[in-house]
């Protein structure tokens, strides 16, 4: 059954056909979101890349865009410059701009995370609206519990209001980091971060799972009220569990949907796109895992 639709009140009247239209799109009428991300080429350089378990063709930004372009997803995140490269070749994919990155060189002991917005809101309309993109909505990156975190609040706070007044949705990843976060798995700290991510606004939070697993993941489902929780997937798992892990999160816990990198584009293109279809089975059509695992192709229908 379909997730109940809200409209922010900081989406004037003139905006809300463009507002709906967008989370529909995003979601596909579900309400649950199906978050392609590709945006680690920043986060964690190229070691999400390359490797013996790595498809090849990972090593070339093009083929997120590619498996974007095939297969049946909710969203595409990236940083605007690698939209603005590729997109001109790939105008049919629904895009998430990411507003700011950071790199992993410097470790959390050395310092705590901040993460500065690269561009604002007013570029990511301006590229919308000239290019004819499906620019969907923006992103950004938060990490309650450093001593920078009410820079980055205040950022998120603001980007979140000029993406609704201008018909776009808002997703914050929201990872509890800092010396001192001791446990940023802990499931109680979590369900706080999500609080966190509704008071700011935005529409859907995305969190890495706390430990525990689905029971314990209601807190923070409940915590974030009519803003929407969606799971990160992590790094690279067997399909199967993948799958089972992720219906689960949904069915048991309430989770509007994923948010997926490194699973999806470390296969090889075909693969790639299978297994982005089996997880938008789940995510919009509430398939079963014997269902997603035909979609993927690791068991065959009768």
């Amino acid at each position: 059954m379909p997730l109940q639709t809200f409209v922010p009140a900081d989406v004037p009247p003139d905006e809300r056909a463009r507002y709906l239209a967008n989370l529909n799109r995003a979601t596909q009428g579900s309400g649950r979101l199906m978050l392609m991300a590709g945006d680690q080429k920043v986060e964690h350089l190229n070691d999400d890349f390359v490797g013996t378990d790595v498809a090849e063709d990972d090593g070339d930004p093009e083929h997120l865009f590619r498996i974007a372009a095939r297969a049946r997803i909710g969203v595409f995140a990236t940083q605007l410059g690698l939209i603005a490269r590729y997109a001109p070749d790939y105008p049919d994919i629904p895009y998430l701009v990411k507003l700011n990155a950071k790199t992993n060189l410097v470790p959390t002991a050395s310092d705590d995370p901040l993460s500065r917005q690269w561009h604002d809101v007013e570029q990511v309309v301006r590229l919308r609206d000239t290019s004819g993109l499906n620019i969907l909505g923006v992103g950004y990156t938060i990490y309650p519990g450093s001593r920078y975190e009410a820079e980055m609040f205040a950022e998120a706070a603001r980007l979140i209001f000029e993406a609704h007044q201008n018909g776009l949705i808002a997703v914050i990843w929201a990872y509890p980091r800092g010396q001192h976060v001791s446990d940023e798995h802990d499931a109680h700290l979590i369900a706080g971060v999500t609080g966190i991510v509704s008071c700011l606004g935005a529409d859907f939070a995305k969190i890495n799972a706390p430990t525990g697993g689905p029971a314990v993941l209601r807190e923070a489902v409940r915590a974030a009220g009519r803003t929407r929780v969606v799971c990160a997937g992590g790094g690279e798992t067997t399909a199967e569990g993948f799958l089972h892990r992720l219906h689960a999160q949904i069915a048991d816990a309430g989770v509007a949907g994923s948010a997926t990198g490194r699973n999806i584009h470390q296969r090889p293109l075909d693969e790639a796109v299978r297994f982005c279809n089996a997880i938008s089975a789940i995510n919009f059509d509430g398939a079963g895992i014997d269902e997603a695992l035909a979609i993927y192709g690791a068991i065959q229908t009768p």
